[in-house]
């Protein structure tokens, strides 16, 4: 079997997208097509399949793509014991994270400390970092509420509760140090999308309390909820890690229980020896 080929089909699906897998491989584009198009014909089989938005692994492709992810973290691992005596002075990170305002200072600790290490990070919700995690295109994660279980190392980060945003010129704003989750049914309420970790735990602090809270617009991104709330449309709701400084908007704590989330830094056991990983969880307990 030729290993360029794997190592070409094995990037394609860690990043759902030729182009990104040629990034990742520092190579040409119709070069990974080319590996993959000659891997697929030497076995007469298609491994890989296109949707409207990546690139997806057949049934048959899911089988190799586990096969070939042990395999080459296995020959990572190799390099990084051949290298451990000397210096960590270049590398290259996967990252992903549900929070820039935690994992930015990390990085900037990291880059402080291993200046020759590459760094990617992909921003997201929750449940795309947790995908990203699952599906080993990344090393590491910094991700919000996470339940432990085999093969997955955690390491606490801190905890963020949630807050009410709102206009600056809002009635409440200098006159209330805390606001009931039973006061927003008077408030234009805008909302994250159904996968972001914010309204998930809203939402369940509602349900709770027998309180049904409708959105009355949807938002994709953590930004388009502050400039949304900073030009009037309604209130929101943010972790207190994420309160921007803008002088548009203000933020209340909300009152009530299951209001809180815990974030991790967290990889799979089986990345967990590679240096680059141990020097960024050594980054993140000294920060926590």
């Amino acid at each position: 079997m030729n290993l360029f080929q794997l190592r070409a089909f094995d990037a394609v699906v860690r990043e759902g997208s030729f182009t990104r897998a040629a990034e990742r491989l520092c190579i040409s584009q119709p070069a990974v097509t080319g590996h993959i198009k000659a891997l697929e014909e030497h076995y007469q089989v298609r491994l890989l399949r296109r949707t409207a938005r990546q690139v997806e692994p057949t049934e048959l492709g899911r089988r190799l793509a586990a096969i070939s992810h042990a395999l080459f973290a296995l020959a990572d691992q190799a390099e990084d014991l051949l290298d451990s005596s000397q210096a960590l002075v270049s590398g290259r990170l996967e990252l992903a994270a549900d929070s820039p305002h935690l994992v930015m200072p990390l990085l900037a600790r990291m880059r402080e400390r291993h200046p020759g290490v590459r760094i990617n990070l992909r921003l997201g919700n929750t449940q795309e970092t947790l995908t990203a995690l699952n599906g080993e295109r990344v090393d590491l994660a910094v991700i919000s509420d996470i339940s432990e279980r085999p093969g997955l190392l955690l390491q606490p980060l801190g905890e963020a509760r949630l807050c009410l945003l709102l206009p600056a010129n809002h009635p409440w704003v200098g006159t209330r140090e805390e606001v009931a989750l039973h006061e927003l049914r008077s408030e234009v309420l805008l909302q994250r999308e159904p996968a972001s970790l914010t309204r998930r735990t809203f939402e369940r602090a509602c349900l709770d309390l027998g309180l049904e809270l409708r959105a009355e617009l949807e938002l994709n991104s953590r930004e388009a909820v502050i400039e949304a709330v900073a030009a009037g449309l309604g209130v929101s709701i943010i972790y207190s890690l994420e309160v921007p400084r803008d002088s548009r908007v203000r933020a209340l704590p909300l009152q009530g229980e299951g209001l809180v989330s815990r974030h991790f830094l967290a990889c799979l056991e089986r990345h967990a020896e590679l240096r680059v990983v141990q020097a960024f969880f050594e980054v993140a307990a000294d920060a926590h």
